[in-house]
C-alpha cells in the first residue's frame, strides 16, 4: 500500500477518509485473491486441515474472508488516531501486576487478531510501562514503516529482525531490558530467516514450525511468560486475553529441552484453540503447517 496515499487518507475529515480507506482495501484485498492464487492455496490448505469436514468451496469461502479481514488491520490503525477504541480483556491484571512490581515479562504475541491495536491500548493505558518489541523486517514495505514509526511514537522500542538474522547485541539487549523490569514482546508463531532457532511443535494434528528464542528468553532471563491475543469482536471494539504468568525454571541441564519444548508446546495449544474462536483472524499467510 502506497505510503502517500495513506497520508492524504488520514489528512481527510473523519467519515469520509475512513469509508475511502475501506473500499480501497476490499479492492486491494480482492486484487490479491485474484492475482496470487499460490497465497490463496496456502489459505484454502490452512483451513482444509482446520474444518476437514467441510467441502473445498467453504475453503475458499474461509480464504476469502482471512484476507478481507485482513484489512481491519489498516482501517482501524487509521480509526484509532480520529475516534476511540473500545475493548473487554481477561487477564490484564497479570500484566499490570508485572508493571507494577518490575517483575519484567515476555509478551508472546501472534499473527492472530491484531497485536499492533493492543500495542497502541497498552501505552495509552499504561504510558510508564517499559516496552519493547521484536519485529520482522520485510524490505521496501511502506506500509510496515508507518506501523513502526506509529508505534515509535507511542514510546514503545522496537528491533527489527531481518532475513539476515538479528544481531547477538539485539538479543543481549533484550534480555537486559527484562532483568531491569521491562516487557519484551515477541512473535511466537513466524520464523524471520532460514538461521533461526526454532522447533516442532503438534497442531491441528500436523506438525508446525515456531520460534524458540522466546521460550528459551523466559528460561535464561526467569521473567514470567505471558501469551497474549487481541481479537476483533465488532467495528471499534476489541477483547484481549492474556494467561497467567509461567515461569520456566529449570534446576538440570539436561531438563532444559524438555521444558522450552513444553512451553513452545503449551502455546501452540492456546493458539489452536483461539483459531477456532477466531478462524478468520488469522493472518499468517506463509506455510505455517508442516504438510507431509
Amino acid at each position: 500500500m502506497n505510503k502517500l496515499f495513506y497520508k492524504i487518507i488520514t489528512n481527510l475529515p473523519e467519515n469520509l477518509g475512513i469509508w475511502i480507506f475501506k473500499i480501497y482495501a476490499a479492492i486491494v484485498s480482492t486484487g490479491f485473491f485474484l492475482l496470487f492464487p499460490k497465497r490463496v492455496l496456502i489459505g484454502v490448505k490452512f483451513y482444509k486441515t482446520l474444518f476437514p469436514d467441510k467441502d473445498r468451496l467453504y475453503h475458499i469461502w474461509c480464504t476469502w474472508n482471512q484476507f478481507h479481514n485482513f484489512t481491519t488491520i489498516f482501517t482501524d490503525r487509521l480509526q484509532i488516531q480520529k475516534s476511540e477504541i473500545s475493548y473487554t480483556s481477561s487477564g490484564w491484571n497479570h500484566i499490570e501486576h508485572a508493571v507494577k512490581n518490575k517483575t519484567g515479562g515476555i509478551i508472546l504475541m501472534s499473527h492472530m487478531g491484531n497485536w499492533e491495536m493492543a500495542a497502541h491500548l497498552f501505552k495509552k493505558n499504561m504510558p510508564q510501562a517499559p516496552l519493547l518489541f521484536y519485529m520482522g523486517v520485510k524490505h521496501k514495505e511502506q506500509m510496515e514503516n508507518i506501523q513502526k514509526q506509529s508505534l515509535t511514537q507511542t514510546g514503545v522500542k522496537i528491533i527489527g529482525a531481518d532475513q539476515a538474522g538479528s544481531s547477538p547485541f539485539d538479543l543481549i539487549e533484550g534480555i537486559n531490558f527484562l532483568k531491569s523490569g521491562g516487557l519484551v514482546s515477541m512473535t511466537g508463531d513466524m520464523i524471520w530467516h532460514k538461521n533461526q532457532r526454532s522447533l516442532q511443535v503438534d497442531f491441528l494434528g500436523k506438525k508446525a514450525i515456531i520460534p524458540e528464542v522466546p521460550h528459551i528468553f523466559a528460561l535464561v532471563s526467569g521473567v514470567p511468560l505471558f501469551i497474549f491475543f487481541a481479537f476483533r469482536t465488532g467495528s471499534n471494539q476489541y477483547h484481549f486475553t492474556i494467561t497467567k504468568p509461567a515461569i520456566i525454571k529449570c534446576s538440570f541441564r539436561k531438563n532444559r529441552k524438555m521444558l522450552i519444548q513444553k512451553s513452545a508446546q503449551n502455546y501452540a495449544d492456546l493458539l489452536e484453540k483461539a483459531l477456532y474462536r477466531y478462524p478468520f483472524q488469522w493472518y499468517h499467510f506463509g506455510q505455517f503447517i508442516q504438510y507431509e
